[in-house]
């Protein structure tokens, strides 16, 4: 599965988490995410870096998008399928979604988020959820654009969701 974005020339495609190049992709731009002041402000540890990508591969349901522009990785989605007891249909949880500083306001988060949901929509999921700083007011804007709603709140985080159901 591979998208493109005409506007932005994002190309975002699920990762290969058997290949090699797609694994040190993933560890870079989650290590970038982790650093960044809405992540944890810190570096992954290196026992982190070791286990993640198996740990992601062990994972049922994961599903690791890579955005591209000219071939340089510059944001990921980290999502996993969940299930909707009330629907009784799966639902796609975003759990990490980061774009490189560089190219943040170009349309690569929104590029992203288009791939999850016809991700989800292919697996018949009813709804997208996410959690979101309190304080990251570009990432509440941008989930906002694209259709989220606020679902409840505390003082470190909210929980987000987009219906898929008509």
């Amino acid at each position: 599965m591979e998208t493109r974005d005409r506007s932005s020339n994002v190309i975002v495609r699920l990762a290969n988490l058997a290949d090699a190049s797609d694994q040190a992709t993933v560890v870079e731009l989650l290590d970038m995410y982790a650093q960044d002041p809405m992540g944890d402000g810190a570096p992954l540890a290196d026992d982190v870096r070791q286990r993640l990508v198996p740990g992601l591969r062990d994972q049922p349901g994961c599903r690791v998008f890579l955005a591209f522009v000219s071939g340089r990785p510059i944001g990921l989605a980290i999502c996993f399928l969940g299930y909707s007891t009330f629907r009784a249909k799966p639902l796609l949880n975003i759990h990490d979604l980061a774009v490189s500083p560089a190219v943040r306001g170009r349309g690569v988060g929104g590029a992203l988020l288009q791939a999850v949901e016809d991700e989800a929509r292919r697996c018949g999921c009813c709804r997208l959820t996410l959690e979101v700083k309190a304080d990251n007011h570009r990432a509440r804007k941008l989930y906002r654009s694209f259709g989220f709603e606020r679902r409840s709140t505390s003082d470190e985080f909210a929980f987000w969701k987009k219906s898929l159901e008509e």
